[in-house]
């Protein structure tokens, strides 16, 4: 891995919370995610399962995670399973885990090689009540292949046909939602390393450019610092391809007058940061052009301070919308006619502001973490309004990070970086 070790206090504080909520006589397992063929003998960069990660720091496919808090025998309460290793492995695919080095990086001191699983697995379900399977139950998921888990699944329910089954899930929505400092920390180096990317494109964006020479740019910097690249697929459109709120083509050739809406940001140690900004490919905003990014700076400062512990995430939204409704009545793009006549479902503001303001984010770039509770101190949301404007071939986006508080307004991770439209405009004709 290209990241530091992290201590591994991290994983024991997240496995400590995850039991405390089990219930009695159950177990839990988490499986790694799988390696993804493309063709041929070509395979996907191998990404964890992000739950498996939360709770052990193990970062190494055909791992499995066991907790069972009521083992009788106390070296069973945690155990980790990692594939066993040898000196040919280690020829040709590099080092991997040792038994001494999963208890460095998870804290866990009973460590099994895989090929013992189901034997210490059958043993240990003689004892239990309840499992805890762990599928992905996230708002956005849409997910066709078959997992590693889903096969665990399957087979457990046909040996254990008179165990009862519960979800891990629940229980990692409330957890995963509101953040140690640890995580907080990696977040913030993760948002650090996107801050110097953005700097380097305000020396290196200029007419003539292409959308991929600007992508191969923020690569260079995530991958020299340390992050594995982007923390999602980037989103670097020029012109009217930035009304296309999920273009991924960075095809395109930046030209004098466009705006660059850039939607990229750099993962770190699996942390994920989620950073817009929109730049002017000349350095010089045209009067229309700062006048709708100001409206959407304003938005986004607005947002940012209904952020608190007590907010609910749904009014939240109702009310930014409001607050767009009156920015874009001053820039003439509705009329009290529009707003009047707009449906419950579908207010007018939506014409031009047609996504949410806001999402977890952590471990997963649309992170868990519970909508429907009250918000909670560091729980970290982006905060990311936009206006689109297809007849005038341009869109803006202004996306932060930023950490709710017990008190006060929440801490923006991305406070270092440039956003107000001078400081933008200085730094690219400097």
């Amino acid at each position: 891995m290209k990241y530091d070790l992290i201590d591994n206090n991290l994983f024991i504080k997240n496995r400590k919370k995850f039991m405390a909520q089990m219930m009695p006589h159950s177990l839990a397992v988490f499986n790694s995610n799988d390696i993804y063929p493309i063709g041929a003998d070509s395979t996907m960069p191998f990404q964890q399962q992000r739950d498996l990660f939360y709770l052990s720091g193990a970062d190494q496919e055909e791992t499995i995670l066991l907790l069972f808090p009521d083992s009788i025998e106390e070296k069973h309460r945690e155990i980790l399973f990692v594939r066993e290793t040898n000196a040919h492995i280690a020829v040709w695919e590099g080092a991997k885990l040792t038994k001494e080095r999963a208890t460095e990086v998870s804290g866990i001191e009973t460590v099994y090689w895989l090929t013992e699983f189901d034997k210490i697995f059958y043993g240990l379900m003689t004892e239990v009540d309840t499992i805890y399977f762990n599928t992905n139950e996230h708002y956005r998921q849409s997910v066709e292949t078959q997992t590693r888990e889903d096969r665990f699944i399957i087979r457990c329910k046909e040996k254990f046909p008179a165990h009862q089954w519960a979800k891990s899930n629940p229980i990692l929505q409330r957890l995963r939602g509101v953040k140690e400092p640890e995580e907080i920390a990696l977040m913030q180096r993760a948002c650090d390393i996107t801050e110097k990317g953005f700097r380097r494109l305000l020396e290196f964006v200029k007419p003539g450019v292409w959308e991929y020479e600007v992508e191969a740019e923020l690569l260079h910097e995530f991958i020299r610092n340390r992050s594995r690249g982007f923390a999602y697929t980037p989103i670097i459109a020029s012109g009217n391809s930035a009304n296309v709120l999920h273009y991924v083509e960075n095809n395109r050739q930046c030209k004098d007058g466009d705006l660059l809406l850039l939607d990229t940001a750099a993962e770190y140690a699996n942390f994920s940061s989620d950073l817009t900004r929109t730049i002017p490919v000349n350095g010089k905003f045209t009067t229309r052009q700062k006048e709708v990014y100001e409206a959407v700076l304003r938005v986004k400062n607005e947002a940012t301070k209904m952020l608190v512990p007590g907010t609910y995430w749904a009014e939240y939204h109702k009310e930014v919308g409001k607050i767009m409704t009156s920015e874009l009545l001053g820039l003439g793009l509705l009329d009290k006619k529009d707003v009047k006549n707009e449906s419950e479902d579908w207010p007018a503001y939506k014409k031009y502001f047609m996504h949410g303001t806001s999402h977890h984010i952590g471990l997963d770039t649309h992170d868990y973490g519970e909508l429907k509770s009250p918000m909670k101190a560091n729980m970290v949301f982006t905060v990311e309004p936009g206006i689109y404007i297809p007849e005038e071939e341009f869109g803006i986006r202004l996306e932060d990070d930023v950490v709710i508080q017990e008190k006060g307004e929440p801490f923006n991770l991305m406070g270092n970086i440039p956003i107000e439209a001078k400081e933008i405009e200085d730094l690219m004709n400097n």
